[in-house]
């Protein structure tokens, strides 16, 4: 693509000149010439909180990890905004619900870009990315995690790809209307007669099909249904981390024969097994329960939590993944479907964040990493926006 290929040419040209990768100056400076993409951020619940104000650095903040500021500083020029509705029953007043949440946070966030127009702007498709990448304007993309507020509505597809979404994560942690989750019983149940409809036309519409979540069955059921590449907006290797939320080869493959790309999330629970720490897990089961497992909790019970779970992970501060852990991946996923299907999807502000990746700031040590163990300019800029700009393309 020529957005890159003058970084490429220079890059290159040094690497030449320099025995070692090692200097951490120069390989920031080159993450910096990147057209970079996240393809999954949880901010809009952030930005529903009062207090937040995402033209700040809201660093001081725990819930916080992705700003205006940050995004310059780690060089992050586009991301998705996941519009996330958490899953509950399968009802009417259930489903509404659900849908006055996520048309709220569209609204927030075109709130947001209308009022900072000068420096962030919608896009809807790689050319808008690319068109605000060459402006100096940081693009802001949407995609829906949990297709649970469609309700039964096949006509809300379309309402929400009006309203800018480019991609739609058919499930979350439990089960839905549409299919059947990677984290819930009932896991053979795939797609549902309804789900199947929501793929075909996203298929229709040009929305990428987030197979992310979801359980193998459905994985299997939507890669036999769709005519276009899916993607996985965050999701890492099975056989590097055994969590069901991962890809096994299969599925790699799979996606790879589809024309797809998976984005290696980085969410720690996600990159690598860690020792449980059982002083903040009996801690926090008691927690749990005070709040009723967080299910239908008050604004200012969740106001409570969210600062009784500050306070308890300061006490006992997680054991996290490392960008190094996180690169394990991407090279086996490299290994088994192929440069030209991977990608990143953050998931901060949903939980994402290693031990030197804490948050967006920090992003270029996955660049650093990823030229110590030799990828080429050509490859890094395909991992860090280009493959998921082909996918985006391609609907």
């Amino acid at each position: 693509m020529k957005y890159y290929k003058k970084a490429l040419i220079a890059f290159e040209v040094m690497m030449s000149l320099q025995a070692s990768a090692q200097n951490l100056v120069f390989p920031h400076h080159f993450h910096e010439s990147l057209l970079t993409i996240d393809s999954h951020t949880d901010t809009p619940m952030v930005l529903l909180r009062s207090e937040t104000d995402f033209m700040k650095n809201n660093c001081s903040s725990p819930y916080s990890k992705v700003d205006y500021p940050r995004m310059l500083k780690g060089g992050l020029d586009a991301v998705f905004f996941a519009v996330f509705t958490p899953q509950g029953s399968l009802d009417s007043l259930s489903y509404h619900k659900a849908y006055i949440l996520a048309r709220k946070m569209f609204a927030r966030i075109d709130s947001l870009i209308q009022h900072n127009s000068d420096k962030l702007a919608l896009a809807t498709s790689a050319n808008d990315i690319q068109k605000n990448y060459n402006s100096g304007k940081l693009s802001i993309l949407i995609g829906i995690e949990n297709g649970y507020p469609l309700n039964m509505k096949l006509d809300r597809v379309k309402e929400f790809y009006d309203l800018g979404a480019r991609y739609i994560t058919l499930c979350h942690s439990k089960n839905n209307q549409l299919c059947s989750s990677s984290t819930d019983k009932n896991q053979e149940e795939g797609l549902s007669d309804f789900g199947k409809e929501v793929v075909r036309e996203m298929n229709r519409l040009g929305m990428m099909v987030d197979v992310s979540h979801i359980s193998d069955k459905a994985f299997g059921d939507v890669i036999s249904l769709t005519s276009k590449p899916v993607i996985a907006s965050h999701s890492s290797a099975r056989a590097i981390c055994d969590h069901p939320r991962n890809l096994s080869d299969k599925m790699l493959e799979a996606i790879a024969k589809n024309g797809g790309v998976v984005q290696v999330c980085i969410l720690s629970d996600y990159v690598k097994k860690i020792p449980p720490d059982l002083r903040y897990d009996s801690a926090f089961h008691i927690l749990q329960n005070r709040f009723h497992q967080f299910e239908n909790l008050t604004d200012t019970e969740k106001k409570l939590a969210r600062k009784e779970i500050d306070s308890l992970q300061k006490v006992y501060p997680r054991q996290l993944a490392s960008v190094h852990d996180l690169v394990d991946h991407i090279d086996h996923i490299v290994k088994v479907a192929g440069i030209d299907h991977v990608g990143i999807g953050s998931d901060f502000d949903g939980g994402g964040g290693l031990a030197d990746c804490k948050d967006v700031s920090e992003i270029p040590n996955i660049t650093s990493e990823l030229i110590r163990r030799g990828y080429s300019a050509e490859e890094i800029q395909k991992i860090w926006g280009g493959n998921l700009m082909r996918v985006l393309q391609a609907q």
